[in-house]
């Protein structure tokens, strides 16, 4: 049976690719006069081929520099584009982060700066504070990403101890005026939260940073706190005059893309519905609920009648307890897989839209209700996998990973189930 929709949820997932394109979401928010020179700053994994593409749209001189992930690099004429270590930091990334702030720093009155952010941004720019290492900056995110928190807390905190996140970059490049484009990879589409904000301020201080961490019992060394409670951790606020002239627009979102997915579906002649756009948490627990609601419209015929496509997006986490690989779409399979065991007609495709999941090189999986079986007959237990964070050996075994390579764009998780 998932052979023979897999292509349907394909289809879906790259109508959703496809409405985040970076040539298509910059041409609907540049202004049609292009003709003067500009400075180009940016950072994510789809940094690089918004940056390609902007050159293809501008018409006056650029100059510029971004950074995106390792592999993830495209040629431009004009724009230096760099690579750097994701998710987690490394001396590349600071450097990356120094010739941002060095190329902010050179503007003036009269400049114009374009700034390109993308998902992914937060760990493609490590530059710690004073007092603080790379290591430091390190050990911060690999206890985050451990955490389980969701990210809009992770960047709570991380903002914190940065030279460049939290609006700071935008500060460096006063007197320039700053007009930041963004793909949005977080729920919500709160442009303050992607790659942590470094043009992008928002009201949370070092109390919120300590009120997520005692949330979700996040444990820091001493050398942290202590940092969290100095003056040199407060970041720039919304309220600052230095951002009183610049512009922020979200050129591509999940939203957007969801609706795109829709619309294939019914070209397709096939009902789609959305979800959510902004699904959080632990990614075996979304792959619970997804479950529990396909096996509801299977059943019951609600909360949507069937045949019918369930959409959602947003961006699950994972907490890491064992030491197998995967990622939270990969995870998210590997959970709905065991809760549709032996069920017909429900199968489904979750997948990042950036196209590489956490640690593996898959941009997700498909699963479907013999899925946990085949992972049986390959001489695997899916339920050990899964408490050991083994979600990739799993879907590997089953023979159903989803292998794209980079997109070139992020709007974080793309999800889909089909119930037939």
């Amino acid at each position: 049976m998932l052979d023979s929709k897999s292509s349907f949820l394909k289809d879906l997932f790259w109508a959703a690719v496809e409405a985040a394109d970076p040539l298509k979401a910059l041409a609907r928010e540049l202004p049609e006069s292009r003709e003067c020179p500009v400075a180009v700053m940016g950072a994510g994994k789809g940094a690089a081929q918004l940056a390609r593409a902007f050159e293809e749209l501008w018409l006056g001189p650029i100059r510029g520099v971004v950074v995106t992930r390792y592999g993830f690099g495209v040629n431009c004429k004009h724009v230096r584009v760099l690579e750097a270590a994701h998710p987690i930091p490394d001396e590349n990334g600071v450097k990356a982060s120094s010739e941002l702030l060095n190329l902010a720093n050179s503007l003036s009155e009269k400049d114009l700066a374009v700034v390109l952010i993308t998902g992914g941004g937060s760990a493609l720019l490590p530059l710690p504070p004073e007092g603080m290492t790379l290591g430091d900056e390190i050990l911060l995110n690999e206890i985050l990403l451990r955490s389980g928190a969701p990210i809009s807390a992770m960047n709570a905190i991380r903002k914190h101890f940065s030279k460049i996140k939290g609006g700071r970059l935008a500060v460096a490049a006063r007197p320039g005026k700053l007009h930041t484009l963004i793909v949005s990879d977080v729920p919500g589409d709160d442009p303050s939260q992607v790659a942590s904000g470094p043009t992008v301020p928002d009201a949370s201080d070092p109390d919120t940073a300590f009120a997520a961490i005692k949330r979700y019992g996040i444990e820091l060394p001493s050398k942290f706190l202590d940092h969290l409670s100095s003056e040199n951790a407060r970041a720039p606020t919304p309220d600052d005059p230095d951002f009183e002239e610049n512009s922020v627009n979200v050129i591509a979102s999940c939203s957007l893309s969801l609706e795109a997915a829709v619309g294939r579906a019914k070209c397709l002649g096939a009902d789609a519905r959305i979800l959510s756009s902004a699904m959080e948490g632990e990614a075996r627990e979304a792959g619970r609920f997804l479950a529990a609601v396909a096996k509801e419209v299977k059943i019951a015929n609600r909360p949507f009648r069937k045949p019918v496509s369930i959409l959602s997006g947003g961006e699950t986490t994972v907490t890491i307890k064992g030491t197998g690989l995967g990622g939270p779409n990969t995870e998210t399979t590997l959970s709905f897989a065991l809760e549709i065991e032996g069920c017909d007609g429900i199968c489904a495709l979750f997948a990042d839209t950036d196209g590489i999941d956490g640690s593996g090189t898959n941009a997700g999986a498909f699963a479907d209700g013999n899925t946990a079986g085949r992972i049986r007959e390959a001489g695997l237990d899916p339920v050990e996998c899964l408490a050991n964070n083994d979600s990739l050996k799993a879907m590997e075994a089953a023979g159903q990973t989803f292998e794209i390579g980079p997109t070139g764009t992020n709007v974080n998780d793309f999800r889909a189930v089909l119930v037939d």
